[in-house]
């Protein structure tokens, strides 16, 4: 999700220079950016280390777990190569071999050819068997994928006039979208309700946290994001929060405040959002796992003919010395394996999780990361929700009754296939436009290293100025990691829940395998079939996340059929909601440090207490 922006970003940047980048170190820059962004999501820092600060001693056998700063980089550490020196081989496989579409990648590689002046990539791909890349257009419309256009020149011609559109405009575009994002953000610190307005009435916004948050990063992340996954959000979302919360509620199976993750109906619809997103990931990835069992013994059983091998490995377009060495990376896995179980023991104790159990998360993250990086080379979703709790079941069993075990030893195996699937895109894209795989895996070494301290940093202050998880920032995720691991050890669930989490799973089940089934033929509607992981996150999350979403996708949707008519026009679009994205992250770091030094809220007004997140009211 990452990759557009980054590559947008260092193109406009680079026109600083007294010699602009060129198309290679643009790719690097963007691979470097990315492998930094991808760290916190891969090290837990928004679910793992939330999930061990909810624990009870009571309840799970161990006191609240929360790391210290050194503590948070040693387990940064731990987890922060593994994906790095996985990557190389499985771009052999999956990028070379098999020529995996990689959606994301290949748009990137596109978008640096029109703003270089570039021919644009051959993204030619053989028909495959199993999944289609399903893209945010119509399949009518000539893709990498399928035919080519019927009037190249036109569509030569249309990039190049975008292309000095961005050059000309792009500066303006990206800093009064950043303006207009962070003002806003601000405004919502000293004003909260600014962010929090009661667009379903006040008693809807305090009882059954129904509000309206227009943020424009969240906008600007609908953009990206495209309007038939904010679709399927938002269909979650009233499903979620308009029809099974209230009848949890007023049926007596959620009897707390709504908000309540334990009690109340929040903590009830999250089990339905989890037997979704299992159900959705299992059945995608059948497939996959077919497809790939398929192969394995094709390629590994007896040759037919001599030739079959020989040809597969000219495949390879790049010299020795643009690749990394098979000795590195071996090295590198032994190295980053061993390193990280004794940090992840160092961290966590040998009461937390026993070396053993963590060498077994890195081998089951390496397994993980070839089933997540396939499905996400030929659907464009990786699927580490469902990677996750497939590695939680396998802890259940090796390591019975130990929560905080089955918590790290997931984060563990999950962290890896994070890592390896939002790398594997640049790969991608850098294999398109030709830039080095050496200088690429020397990028994403650099920006995992950097980020160890930027995260175990930025996660410390953040613990110390708010509640995490908390109504500043509620990290739904984090929920669904602990209840997961208590379910496995009680097999204890919400009244009634049992029922309403099979119906589901069913119904996303045969949804997912429609999906499925469609992307194999190519269909034109694939992409509004609803999918089951954007579906469940409108239960995880409060409606306020999901309707600002639903405006920036419904712009996306408007700005493809109305202005942006001609393929690769959308550049522009991209250049402010990145603005809108990378304002309000950069003016939440100065709300941090003003809420870090007591500079509280300016006025209360419009809140009437309970409306707003973190009201003290």
């Amino acid at each position: 999700m990452m990759s557009l922006q980054s590559a947008l970003i260092g193109f406009l940047l680079s026109k600083l220079l007294p010699t602009p980048l060129s198309p290679q170190e643009i790719i690097v820059v963007q691979t470097t950016a990315v492998a930094t962004g991808t760290m916190p999501l891969a090290a837990g820092f928004v679910g793992i280390l939330p999930a061990l600060g909810l624990l009870e001693e009571e309840k799970d056998g161990s006191p609240p777990i929360r790391l210290s700063w050194l503590a948070a980089v040693g387990w940064s550490c731990s987890v922060a190569f593994f994906g790095v020196f996985l990557s190389p081989p499985i771009r052999k496989q999956v990028i070379i071999k098999e020529q995996l579409a990689f959606p994301s990648g290949t748009a990137t590689a596109q978008l640096i050819s029109v703003l270089h002046r570039m021919p644009p990539p051959d993204t030619t791909l053989r028909r495959r068997s199993g999944y289609r890349a399903i893209d945010t257009e119509d399949l009518t419309h000539p893709t990498a994928i399928t035919d080519e256009p019927e009037n190249h020149q036109e569509a030569v011609e249309a990039d190049y006039d975008e292309r000095d559109v961005v050059q000309r405009e792009g500066w303006d575009d990206l800093l009064l979208s950043f303006l207009a994002s962070g003002a806003m953000t601000l405004a919502a610190y000293f004003f909260p309700i600014v962010f929090a307005i009661p667009l379903f009435g006040k008693y809807l916004a305090r009882e059954w946290l129904w509000s309206f948050t227009p943020s424009l990063s969240y906008v600007g992340q609908g953009i990206i994001m495209g309007f038939p996954t904010t679709l399927s959000m938002n269909l979650g979302m009233l499903v979620g929060w308009g029809i099974l919360s209230p009848l949890s509620k007023d049926s007596g199976w959620a009897p707390g405040p709504v908000g309540d993750m334990s009690t109340g109906a929040r903590g009830w619809i999250l089990w339905i959002s989890l037997a979704i997103m299992c159900a959705d990931s299992l059945v995608s990835l059948l497939p996959v796992v077919y497809e790939y069992c398929i192969k394995l013994v094709v390629w590994y059983g007896p040759a037919k003919s001599g030739d079959d091998a020989e040809t597969l490995e000219d495949l390879e377009v790049e010299t020795a010395d643009r690749l990394v060495p098979m000795k590195w990376v071996i090295y590198g896995l032994i190295g980053s394996i061993c390193v990280g179980t004794i940090l992840v023991w160092i961290v966590f104790g040998n009461d937390g999780i026993k070396p053993w159990a963590t060498l077994i998360g890195f081998m089951m993250g390496g397994l993980l990361s070839i089933l997540g990086v396939r499905a996400l080379g030929e659907t464009d979703l990786n699927p580490v929700s469902g990677l996750g709790k497939i590695s939680q079941l396998l802890f259940a069993w090796i390591q019975p009754g130990n929560v905080v075990a089955n918590i790290i030893a997931g984060g563990v195996a999950e962290a890896g296939a994070q890592q390896a699937g939002d790398l594997m895109q640049d790969l991608k894209t850098g294999h398109l436009i030709r830039a080095s795989p050496r200088a690429q895996f020397y990028g994403q070494l650099i920006g995992s290293s950097l980020s160890i301290i930027v995260s175990a940093t930025a996660y410390t202050l953040y613990q110390r100025a708010y509640t995490i998880p908390g109504p500043s920032f509620p990290a739904p995720t984090a929920y669904v990691w602990l209840s997961l691991a208590r379910l496995l050890r009680d097999g204890q669930l919400p009244q009634n829940s049992a029922s309403y989490m099979v119906l589901f799973a069913i119904i996303f089940g045969v949804i997912a395998g429609v999906k499925v089934m469609a992307a194999q033929r190519n269909h034109p509607y694939t992409k509004w079939i609803p999918s089951g992981v954007a579906f469940a996150i409108g239960f995880l999350n409060t409606p306020s996340f999901s309707l600002a979403r639903l405006i920036g996708g419904i712009i996306e949707f408007i700005y493809h059929k109305r202005v942006a008519k001609s393929g690769g026009a959308d550049i522009r679009l991209i250049v402010i909601a990145s603005g809108f994205v990378l304002g309000e992250g950069v003016i939440s770091v100065i709300s941090l440090v003003l809420k870090t030094y007591g500079v509280g809220v300016a006025s209360c007004w419009g809140c009437s207490g309970g409306v707003c997140a973190g009201c003290p009211a």
